[in-house]
């Protein structure tokens, strides 16, 4: 009985887990279309003083 309870846990763990990093790569995903819009935008107004970020 407590391996059926352990095999459950784990299973529901990974379960967990791997919904998690979905979420995390469709966040990543987002983040990075928009770095990449804002650096189109930003390429067009004139050199690095245009830049909406520091790096």
């Amino acid at each position: 009985m407590l391996i059926l309870v352990l095999v459950l846990l784990l299973a529901l763990i990974l379960g967990g887990a791997g919904f998690a990093i979905h979420i995390l790569w469709w966040i990543a995903l987002a983040v990075l279309v928009i770095w990449v819009l804002g650096f189109v935008f930003t390429a067009g107004s004139g050199g690095s003083r245009g830049r909406w970020y520091r790096w």
